[in-house]
C-alpha cells in the first residue's frame, strides 16, 4: 500500500486548482465573444466564472496558504526566496480581479477577467522560474557591535 505525504497531496491539489482556474478563465474569455452574437448565451460567462474560475482560485489560495504554514511549522524559511514575495503580490491581485470579474462579465465588461487571466499567467511564470529570482541572505546578528537595533543613541 503506498504511503502518501500530506504536503505532496496538498501541493498537488493546489496546482490542480490553480490550473483549473486558469484554464477555465481562458475558455470563458473565448466564450465572451459568442455572447455578443447569440441571445441564448447572454450571461453564461458570468455564471461560469462565478462557479468555476472564482472557486478554483479561492481553493488554490487557501491551499497555498496551508502549504506556506506547513513549511513555516516545519522550520523552513519560505520567505527567504525572493520569488515568493512577487508571487504573493500577484496572487492577491489575481484574487481581487477574479472576484470582480463575475459581476463585470454580467455587464459585458471584460477588463477584470482579462487582467485576472494575465495575472494568472504572470504568477505561473514566477512560480515556474523561481530559481531566477534568487534568495534573500539573512545576516546573523547576535547583538554584537555594529548591528542595528532600531534605536538611535545620541552622545552627550
Amino acid at each position: 500500500m503506498p504511503q502518501f505525504d500530506v504536503y505532496s497531496m496538498i501541493k498537488w491539489l493546489h496546482l490542480t486548482a490553480f490550473a483549473l482556474g486558469g484554464g477555465s478563465a481562458m475558455v470563458i474569455l473565448i466564450l465572451v465573444g459568442l455572447e455578443d452574437t447569440r441571445e441564448d448565451l447572454k450571461g453564461m460567462t458570468s455564471v461560469l466564472w462565478r462557479r468555476t474560475t472564482a472557486w478554483a482560485f479561492r481553493v488554490a489560495v487557501l491551499l497555498g496558504i496551508t502549504l506556506l504554514v506547513m513549511r513555516i511549522l516545519a522550520g523552513e524559511q519560505p520567505f527567504a526566496a525572493k520569488y515568493l514575495h512577487w508571487k504573493l503580490g500577484l496572487v492577491v491581485l489575481l484574487l481581487v480581479c477574479s472576484e470582480l470579474s463575475g459581476k463585470a462579465l454580467g455587464k459585458a465588461r471584460r477588463g477584470a477577467a482579462l487582467l485576472a487571466f494575465l495575472l494568472f499567467l504572470m504568477a505561473t511564470f514566477v512560480s515556474v522560474n523561481h530559481d531566477a529570482f534568487g534568495t534573500v541572505v539573512h545576516r546573523a546578528g547576535n547583538g554584537a557591535a555594529g548591528t542595528y537595533t532600531g534605536t538611535v543613541e545620541q552622545g552627550d
